[in-house]
């Protein structure tokens, strides 16, 4: 108990750890209730929009009901960040979707968080201008304009990383997948059922694809056309190799031709360029390794070469 009590008073001593924690608390607690405030004001106190919002999106899942509420109290605070042209949220709406974010509400929460990141940033900016005595109000305010810059950008790079690992999940799910459903289908399975039961064996270990093809088969028993529902699973993923895929089987459907051979055809094509990939990436793996090599590698080997060497003949003209 008394080296807890020494190393706080330790803590405590140190007079800049010391105003750089109460900068971190003070910016938790306005970002916290900015969060709040948002939610508490603009939803709960508004029983006509969290009413509409509920009729306008019935949503039985936990999941959807959380995200329902949540949009519904961020609506008017996304409002001053939703940008006007309507191409620039079509896109931001459909790289949400392919990221995985596919609530009708992802959008609205999306927006709201940039606007409560970007004030809370600029807020913790804004107080710890005590604690930095030498800086002027024009300085602190385009330190805190970049804050707040941040906060607008950071949700943007967040759905980045998110899109790409979405898409890199796929793209190592795919080649399974397509093998498996070149199997059900020379074995007699519709491509409906096909597509279901590759979903179901790939559930497991591959569940983001498994999603995706579970919900073609449901659009299909919905009444959905073939063309369309595969068309849908192009968009929903993004994914250049499954789009080739959609391509493909759109066509044997249009012109009557054999679901099973031209799976069959494009699995080996697919195996072919998946094989010429990896040949590509070796053949690259020489030239990455030059300036390893230049910088880390040999350096080392002329020291201990070369270094013995070197030290004898300075010996030798010290002699002299």
């Amino acid at each position: 108990m008394q080296a807890i009590i020494d190393l706080l008073n330790n803590y405590l001593s140190d007079e800049s750890t010391l105003k750089w924690t109460v900068v971190v608390l003070v910016g938790g607690v306005i970002f916290i209730l900015a969060l709040g405030i948002s939610v508490i004001v603009m939803g709960v106190t508004n029983p006509v929009r969290r009413r509409l919002g509920m009729v306008n999106q019935k949503e039985e899942a936990p999941k959807g009901a959380l995200a329902l509420r949540i949009s519904t109290a961020m609506g008017p605070l996304a409002a001053f960040v939703l940008p006007k042209e309507e191409l620039e949220r079509n896109k931001i709406k459909h790289d949400l979707y392919k990221a995985g974010f596919r609530t009708p509400q992802a959008m609205q929460i999306f927006y709201a968080m940039k606007a409560v990141l970007a004030v809370s940033l600029a807020s913790i900016v804004l107080l710890a201008s005590p604690f930095l005595p030498n800086i002027d109000t024009q300085t602190l305010m385009m330190y805190a304009a970049m804050a707040g810059a941040v906060g607008l950008l950071l949700p943007n790079y967040v759905l980045s990383k998110a899109l790409e690992r979405q898409m890199r999940l796929l793209r190592n799910a795919f080649p399974d997948a397509l093998d498996l459903l070149v199997v059900c289908v020379e074995s007699g399975l519709g491509l409906g059922p096909a597509l279901q039961r590759v979903a179901d064996e790939i559930s497991v270990s591959h569940p983001e694809l498994a999603l995706d093809l579970s919900t073609v088969n449901a659009e299909m028993r919905a009444g959905v056309q073939r063309e369309k529902a595969l068309r849908n699973l192009a968009d929903r993923t993004g994914l250049p190799d499954i789009r080739g895929l959609v391509a493909l089987l759109v066509q044997s459907m249009r012109f009557g031709t054999s679901v099973a051979d031209a799976l069959r055809i494009y699995s080996e094509e697919f195996r072919d360029k998946r094989m010429q990939a990896a040949e590509e990436q070796a053949a690259k793996i020489g030239t990455k390794m030059i300036f390893p090599l230049v910088l880390f590698m040999f350096p080392v080997f002329f020291v201990v070469a070369v270094g013995p060497a070197a030290l004898r003949i300075i010996d030798a003209f010290k002699s002299l």
